[in-house]
């Protein structure tokens, strides 16, 4: 990955058609630029009902899969309170998925690719960060987590 080739973008006062809205306006970004790898949209104040933010992931990923961007691109959801379906709160596994604020991360096909080309079996890279996260334990994930609110000088 290029260095400094993520971009941030934070949208304030989200409601869904606006950050359905954002996330087509980044999609056309990121096609028409060759500077950013990828992209993450950050619902700074909005989203915080896991419930309404995965109708939201649902929405994304259609707009994503629509004809113009189907192949090109795919989105990954992070939200605080990320629970993966049948798993309890508290289990470890969680934190995979979990992240400071509910956001939107759009990823290149292309670059996906690319990165597990020569990693081997690249489908269980989901159930080994799983396994890696219930080994390490809920304390240990917690601390983590909490770790990137510490302002370091």
């Amino acid at each position: 990955m290029l260095k400094e080739s993520i971009r941030y973008v934070v949208l304030s006062d989200a409601t869904m058609e606006s950050s359905l809205e954002l996330l087509a306006d980044e999609l056309r970004f990121l096609k028409d630029s060759d500077d950013f790898e990828t992209a993450f949209i950050i619902l700074a104040d909005n989203f915080s009902d896991l419930d309404v933010y995965l109708d939201l992931v649902a929405l994304a990923e259609g707009v994503v899969s629509s004809k113009s961007w189907k192949g090109v691109f795919q989105i990954a959801g992070f939200h605080p309170d990320y629970c993966f379906t049948d798993a309890e709160a508290k289990d470890p596994a969680n934190f995979t998925n979990r992240s400071m604020y509910p956001m939107l991360h759009i990823l290149r096909e292309e670059s996906i690719t690319k990165a597990t080309e020569n990693f081997p079996n690249p489908d269980s890279i989901p159930e080994r960060n799983i396994a890696f996260s219930q080994d390490k334990g809920l304390e240990y994930m917690q601390k983590l987590r909490s770790s990137c609110f510490e302002i370091n000088p």
